[in-house]
């Protein structure tokens, strides 16, 4: 799908896309000369977009946009700088990364330049914070770095733009791909906020002691009181210092957990979906297939599929 400047805004601006408002990344784009040449909401808090510029000189300011943006160079960009950064120049695969509160001040000069956007949530890193890591979410957010190189995440942006975001199947290899940036990035490039002491959040201890008690009850129903146990709060106050170290209320955050283990079943199993239901604490197969759409974008039927054809072209 295509969009020029014109046509960008109504596209960047779709309640079920990741919310842009004046300050974001997007939005100061499109006041420039720089060209939308794909956009796409790629589900579970991510968007991605290509942009292009021709010739025309412009300075672009961001301040404090509101998401995380990662930059990957496609193609020119030998005559972008980062104002207070003099002498450092983008060029292809050379990666930056902005976080939701940064302030920058960008010069590109005459150049056809083409990149990749991908704008994303501090959600996703507090949620990969807990699972992949196992350490204080809140402690983690997105490193502000200028025209560093990752062969790994250079390559990994390189296949998201290959591949098609207009079908099913492809938006859905596009959420798999996006994933797998927000890992590698995780991992290299999160930093630890330690400019101010946390308060309000939950002990290591419980945080351990929650995930291993939903991963041993996805089949059954969870409430909140029987959490709140856990740490040995009242419900009300569990709700907040939960909240206040995954980055959701517990409901939401449960309902990731079921999707993603829902996600591994069918990447790796033959279970009926009846069963994967039922595991993940679904009533019924219709009921999980509505869920799992809402989230991932396609059915868990169209999901395997779609797997099962990747890794038998693999093989």
């Amino acid at each position: 799908m295509s969009f020029n400047r014109s046509s960008a805004s109504p596209a960047l601006y779709d309640p079920e896309k990741l919310s842009f408002d004046h300050q974001s990344v997007c939005h100061m784009l499109t006041k420039t000369d720089w060209t939308l040449d794909r956009f796409e909401s790629l589900g579970d808090g991510m968007s991605a977009a290509v942009w292009e510029r021709k010739t025309e000189d412009v300075e672009i300011s961001y301040v404090r946009p509101g998401h995380h943006t990662l930059s990957c160079y496609l193609s020119g960009g030998y005559q972008v700088e980062r104002k207070k950064q003099p002498g450092r120049y983008g060029a292809p695969n050379r990666l930056s990364t902005l976080p939701n509160g940064h302030e920058s001040v960008w010069v590109a000069r005459g150049g056809h330049v083409q990149l990749l956007h991908l704008y994303f949530e501090q959600q996703q890193f507090t949620q990969r914070a807990v699972r992949e890591l196992d350490c204080e979410p809140r402690r983690l957010t997105l490193s502000d770095r200028t025209y560093f190189e990752d062969q790994e995440i250079a390559a990994l942006c390189q296949t998201l733009v290959r591949g098609s975001w207009n079908d099913l199947d492809g938006r859905l290899r596009a959420n798999e791909v996006a994933h797998e940036i927000l890992t590698a990035l995780l991992r290299s490039q999160g930093t630890s906020q330690t400019g101010s002491m946390l308060k309000g959040g939950l002990s290591a201890l419980v945080r351990c002691r929650l995930l291993d008690y939903v991963d041993a009850h996805f089949a059954e129903r969870i409430l909140l009181s029987d959490l709140a146990a856990l740490a040995s709060l009242s419900e009300y106050h569990f709700a907040r210092m939960f909240k206040a170290s995954f980055g959701l209320p517990p409901h939401a955050w449960i309902a990731s957990q079921r999707i993603e283990r829902a996600r591994a079943m069918l990447r790796t199993t033959g279970m009926p979906l009846a069963d994967v239901a039922g595991r993940c604490g679904y009533a019924d197969a219709s009921h999980f297939s509505h869920r799992f759409k809402e989230m991932v974008g396609a059915t868990p039927r169209q999901y395997r599929a779609a797997v099962g054809l990747r890794n038998r072209g693999r093989a």
